[in-house]
Formats: structure tokens, C-alpha cells, sequence
């Protein structure tokens, strides 16, 4: 049975996309030799739970996972009992990226039995795939070097009842689903520290657009502030016109 969600927006044949971060003021998610990748506030963990309540998935991908020592669970008790109110399993079901297939065996999250596992990876992870499949629920080859994440999106929705997902990051994937125009809200915690670093990751790395045309669009949503930090959302701009040329500085 599909979960159902009264309340919620979804797309046609697509879950609902949400990404979550939390940023340093300059932009930054981590240090540049990558040594500090969490320093949002409590209050901003607790948000995070918050998003998964009301997520059937979470996406995320390999190397974040390795770095944070996540497991994507639902939060505790309190969260768990809101995802059963809202007609929601009791824990998301994990989705994990790694095209590559070279995700740790003795990553945290597979300890962890909760709820399935579904890794994505593509033709390039074939050497790992005996291993892999001893690892995750289900393990899904894309026929390329490259995930099709709209297919991949899709098949979510239409075989495992997905109607909202979660992108808990990294850089890369981020960078991967607005490129293909696939988020449909942001959820931006602001914290107030600047890392600094050319090579320091920001929320959205990977191939990035080329024009200001093709760059994605949001409009904001709300914003508040909690004990020094910015918690913002946008929703992603619908049928927009092409952004034109910047009008110059005088």
C-alpha cells in the first residue's frame, strides 16, 4: 500500500524532491581538507529529523555517508510516532548513491537494519556488484557511466510507493539533481562561520551550468531566525522564462 500524503506536493511520476544542507555564511559545507563537516546547531539536527518525518526516502550519497557516519534514521521515538500519523513506515527507506560501488563495507549504515537499503551506482560499479548485493536490499545498475536520475526517480515512485524524498547531499549529487531540474524545494540552514578555501565543497560542486540561462531557480519561501542561525526555504521556480543577461554594474 502507498503512503499517503493529503498535504503534500508531489510531481507527475516523480517524488517530491527536497534537498537539506546546513552552510557556513560563505557558502561552505566543510572545511577544506573536508576534517569538519558538521557544525550546525543542535536546533538544526533537530530540523533535519523534522524533514525526515515527513520523507518516505532519504537519498544520499556514499562518501557523505562514510564522512558523517549517518545511518538516515527516523530521530528517535517522538519522530517515529509522527511518521506513523502521517500514514509513514516507521523508518525511511535508505537510498544510497555510489557510481563507483566503492562504498565501504564497514560504513555504519549497514549495521544498521531498520529499514531497506537501495544503492544506486552504474556500470562502472559491475567489478563490485557480488559485493555490493551482500551489502544493500537492492542494488540498481544504470546502463551507463552515468545515473539517470530521472528514470531512477521514477521507478522510485512507481515500485517502491516513494512520493517525498530527502537529499541529505553530498556536493555532487545536489549538483546532479538541479542540473537535471529535479529539486523542488531547498532547505538552507545558514550558520554564522565563515571556512573559507577554494577547495573547501559547497552545498551544489560537480559540473555546475555553464550559462546563467540554464542555472536553476528558486523563489524564497520563508526565513527565520533561531539563536543566530538562518533557516531558509525555497521552492523552485515553475515554467520561469530563461534568465537574460545580468545588467551591468555602473
Amino acid at each position: 500500500m502507498k503512503p499517503a500524503h493529503p498535504s503534500f506536493d508531489t510531481r507527475p511520476n516523480r517524488p517530491f524532491v527536497l534537498i537539506n544542507m546546513a552552510m557556513t555564511a560563505d557558502g561552505k559545507i566543510a572545511t577544506a581538507n573536508r576534517s569538519v563537516t558538521s557544525f550546525g546547531s543542535p536546533r538544526d539536527l533537530h530540523h533535519l529529523y523534522e524533514l525526515r518525518a515527513t520523507a518516505d526516502a532519504i537519498l544520499c550519497g556514499a562518501r557523505t555517508l562514510e564522512q558523517s557516519h549517518a545511518t538516515l534514521g527516523n530521530g528517535g521515538e517522538s519522530f517515529r510516532r509522527r511518521r506513523l500519523r502521517k500514514g509513514l513506515a516507521e523508518y525511511p527507506l535508505r537510498v544510497l548513491v555510489s557510481g563507483s560501488g566503492t562504498i565501504s563495507p564497514t560504513a555504519e549504515v549497514w549495521a544498521q537494519r531498520f529499514s531497506p537499503i537501495i544503492l544506486l551506482a552504474t556500470s562502472r560499479a559491475k567489478p563490485h556488484l557480488t559485493a555490493l548485493r551482500a551489502l544493500a536490499d537492492e542494488v540498481w545498475i544504470a546502463s551507463g557511466q552515468t545515473l539517470n536520475f530521472h528514470s531512477t526517480l521514477e521507478r522510485l515512485y512507481r515500485d517502491r510507493g516513494v512520493r517525498r524524498l530527502l537529499c541529505e547531499g553530498g556536493a555532487e549529487l545536489n549538483d546532479a539533481l538541479l542540473r537535471a531540474g529535479l529539486v523542488d524545494e531547498l532547505h538552507l540552514t545558514i550558520c554564522p562561520r565563515l571556512f573559507g578555501g577554494r577547495t573547501a565543497p559547497t552545498i551544489a560542486d560537480g559540473e555546475g551550468v555553464p550559462q546563467l540561462a540554464r542555472a536553476a531557480q528558486f523563489t524564497l519561501k520563508s526565513r527565520r531566525w533561531v539563536d543566530g542561525e538562518l533557516f531558509a526555504v525555497f521552492r523552485r521556480q515553475v515554467d520561469s522564462k530563461p534568465v537574460g543577461q545580468r545588467p551591468q554594474r555602473r
